[in-house]
């Protein structure tokens, strides 16, 4: 019933991005474990963390600026979306920390493309006098990712290893940012 008192746009952005959201919150919990299996320690975990961070800050800082100026936002969103989903997918093939930290650095590039682009497109759309609930919507949307991203990440990599939660963040990433490409530019 909320979900339909949004516009069309605001719907589109919130399902796209919370699939992302979905996709990176399911190794979040669990990076750690992963971080030890391919020979790190608690120290790494945090250091992979922290380089993730610092990469997307500072890159987001200058792709902000150029935001404001890209005619079409779209496909910069769908370029972000690509880079974090091959960032995702590159996961799969790290065998130690020096390659995690790589992977790092593209996630973290990929989300300072498409951040501040995503957030100029939804602040576009936002009806005059409903912004504290249509930036509550996406408030909850991520809350929402994080928990079923958590539960989930933590199933599949029980269940099916690593690798296929990797392969599964990347597809769901990269079907995104492939659904944005394809709508009808009017639309964002």
């Amino acid at each position: 019933m909320l979900w339909k008192n949004h516009p069309r746009a605001i719907r589109i952005l919130l399902a796209t991005n919370g699939v992302i959201l979905l996709a990176g919150y399911m190794l979040g919990p669990i990076q750690a474990i992963f971080v030890e299996k391919i020979g790190g320690d608690i120290f790494d975990a945090s250091l992979a963390s922290s380089i993730f961070a610092l990469v997307a800050g500072i890159l987001t800082l200058i792709s902000g600026k150029f935001a404001d100026k890209i005619k079409e936002n779209e496909l910069i969103l769908v370029l972000g979306h690509l880079v974090v989903a091959t960032g995702f997918f590159g996961y799969i093939f790290v065998s130690n920390v020096w390659q995690l930290f790589l992977v790092q650095v593209l996630v973290g590039t990929g989300e300072a493309i498409y951040y501040p682009v995503y957030d100029a497109i939804y602040s576009k759309h936002l009806r005059r006098h409903k912004e504290g609930v249509e930036w509550g919507a996406w408030e909850a949307m991520d809350y929402f990712a994080n928990a079923i991203g958590a539960i989930v990440g933590g199933v599949l990599a029980t269940i099916l290893g690593f690798k296929v939660l990797f392969a599964i963040m990347s597809f769901m990433t990269f079907l995104a940012g492939l659904y944005i490409w394809r709508l009808d530019r009017k639309v964002l």
